[in-house]
């Protein structure tokens, strides 16, 4: 699968909810919420970085049709009455064509129609696929005080329906925006799919579960490629960061539309991003032993029988190496008159 680059479809329909929901008069919003009272606009840049390495995730790590990638983002500006995705939440057709596909129609439709119905959306943001698991893509948006919250989502390529992401940051304090923001960001599962690889099959859940993070111990299945049992948590997959850059004065949202993806997005080298490689154990897993053979030998003597086993799983930084993979024991032998 080539990276995930938007039609022009899309991007059209992007720039038509975001004029739409801009001209859109405010509601009320619940009272037990904390108001954001800044009386300007601010503006923020947005950096998203891929941690995901094969050191970091030895297991089934992806590195061909396709090597392991990022989506596009898509993100939302909106107010505290709006959710683009919610943890224990079952997820939405556009979350679930977007964390399946990488298909975004559907959910940029949810997105105008609540921005009609609860005048809940300011705009809409989205930044390029990273070509790679470690990369970086980035982006620029403004929020106002009746949306000062930020939601988004990435999609992880290969995979059955996972994703990174967060659910309403809220971007103000009080009457202040906040100067900087940054999140580890984990694996979350939508419920839509129920593969447990990154090059699963489509195997549809029926009924649909609810959308969970992915640990190093749920799904507490071995085939799943997040599942570490001797960690007690996954290190982070990716990075979120937003920066204030300036004050703005501007009276429509700020639309930054996805560029195809390029190499140019790889992680910068040396000193310009200091970030400590991790390498995380993975042990050998090996299969169940094969029935015993036939005893071999001379009639009369003892003789041998053997089982085997195969690797499922090589080792790789300093995890347990692989057990014997043939065992044999005395017998005696068959079949002697």
């Amino acid at each position: 699968m080539d990276p995930i680059i938007y039609s022009e479809a899309v991007y059209r329909f992007i720039l038509m909810v975001a004029t739409l929901g801009h001209g859109i008069l405010s509601m009320p919003v619940p009272t037990d919420i904390p108001m954001c009272t800044a009386s300007e606009t601010a503006q923020y840049n947005l950096t998203f970085t891929g941690k995901w390495s094969q050191s970091a995730f030895p297991k089934q790590y992806p590195v061909y049709r396709p090597p392991a990638q990022w989506s596009n983002l898509v993100g939302v500006t909106h107010s505290s009455d709006f959710h683009m995705w919610q943890r224990n939440d079952f997820a939405s057709n556009g979350v679930r064509e977007f964390s399946e596909k990488g298909e975004a129609w559907t959910l940029m439709k949810e997105v105008e129609e609540a921005g009609e119905r609860i005048q809940s959306v300011y705009g809409i943001l989205s930044a390029p696929a990273v070509v790679g698991g470690t990369g970086q893509m980035s982006t620029e948006f403004e929020v106002v005080a009746r949306h000062s919250y930020l939601s988004f989502l990435v999609r992880i390529v290969p995979s059955p329906d996972w994703f990174v992401g967060a659910d309403s940051i809220n971007l103000c304090d009080g009457d202040q925006w906040k100067d900087n923001v940054s999140l580890e960001l984990y694996p979350y599962d939508a419920g839509t799919d129920s593969g447990f690889t990154f090059s699963s099959p489509n195997f549809e859940t029926i009924p649909q579960d609810k959308i969970t993070q992915i640990t190093s111990s749920f799904p507490s299945h071995p085939a799943n490629s997040f599942y570490y049992p001797r960690l007690r948590h996954l290190p982070p997959i990716a990075k979120i960061t937003l920066t204030k850059i300036k004050k703005s004065n501007h009276q429509s949202p700020i639309i930054n539309l996805p560029m195809e993806p390029t190499q140019s997005n790889q992680l910068p080298t040396g000193n310009e991003i200091e970030e400590k490689l991790i390498n995380t154990p993975l042990d050998c897993e090996v299969s169940v032993w094969s029935p015993w053979g036939l005893c071999k030998g001379k009639c009369g003597d003892s003789g041998v029988r053997h089982r085997t086993r195969y690797i499922l799983m090589h080792p790789a930084n300093n995890g347990a190496a692989c057990p014997l993979l043939e065992e044999e024991r005395k017998c005696s032998p068959d079949n002697c008159l």
